[in-house]
């Protein structure tokens, strides 16, 4: 058994024993259903619905049980939120969530936990892409059918949380550039041609619509996120990269 099935199905054991029937279900996205999943560069993403709030007591448990899955998962861990059904659909943006979970949240929960769950509720705006992933090409791993919980995110709401993941890249493309590279591509795929892509394939429709000069550029992301060969980028080039993508995005939005 793979390491994405085992803690994928140790994750929804754990949520069954815990939430009981609180649980409506637990939804796989990200890469794990877009083809391209990598133990080295992807996380395991997760949306978590239930019916009622959760009380701090059994957020306390759940916790527990999703750092002690975390442990076994692939190096950049778990990413998971909880929301309650009744913002799935309709769909409520900025959508409210009741706990979230991702590794570099580790340290705080392991440090203060109680401040954790205290203060680990909001809202998210990155929600609205992961239920659009869900909705039309996610995994139900357990609970009721994906049709039946959620609806189709409005296109305003997806194109403005995949902006507001990319609006600030020509300064991130400098610390994170395999990661800004291949968003860019796929945000610009989705205004421009309504495509919903993983990064992977958001960066093949990039060598295939983008300037040609910016192919190598691409190719070079691509490669360091499938198979880890070192991203080869120069400062400058990916500046101009981002700015060129960002200007075009802006374009589509108007």
């Amino acid at each position: 058994m793979n390491r994405l099935k085992s803690v994928t199905e140790a994750f929804t054991t754990g949520s069954r024993n815990i939430l009981g029937e609180n649980l409506v279900g637990v939804y796989l996205h990200g890469s794990a259903v877009l083809g391209c999943f990598n133990e080295k560069k992807s996380d395991i993403d997760l949306l978590v619905v239930v019916n009622d709030e959760i009380s701090d007591e059994i957020k306390k448990e759940y916790m527990d049980m999703v750092v002690m899955r975390n442990k076994d998962a692939p190096d950049k861990g778990i990413e998971m939120s909880i929301v309650k059904k009744a913002v799935c659909k309709p769909f409520v943006y900025p959508t409210p969530f009741e706990l979230h979970f991702s590794a570099a949240h580790l340290e705080w929960y392991n440090t203060n936990p109680l401040d954790y769950i205290d203060k680990m509720k909001g809202t998210d705006k990155d929600l609205a892409a992961h239920v659009t992933i869900i909705y039309h090409r996610g995994r139900c791993l357990y609970g009721k059918a994906i049709q039946d919980v959620f609806e189709n995110v409005k296109d305003e709401f997806y194109i403005d949380s995949i902006w507001t993941d990319v609006s600030g890249a020509e300064d991130e493309i400098q610390i994170n550039p395999v990661y800004i590279t291949l968003n860019l591509c796929r945000v610009l795929a989705y205004v421009k041609d309504r495509v919903i892509l993983s990064k992977q394939e958001g960066g093949n429709w990039g060598i295939a619509n983008l300037p040609a000069k910016y192919h190598e550029f691409i190719r070079s992301a691509l490669n360091d996120y499938s198979c880890g060969r070192p991203f080869q980028w120069e400062a400058d080039h990916a500046g101009d990269f981002a700015s060129y993508m960002t200007d075009r995005i802006r374009g589509f939005q108007k």
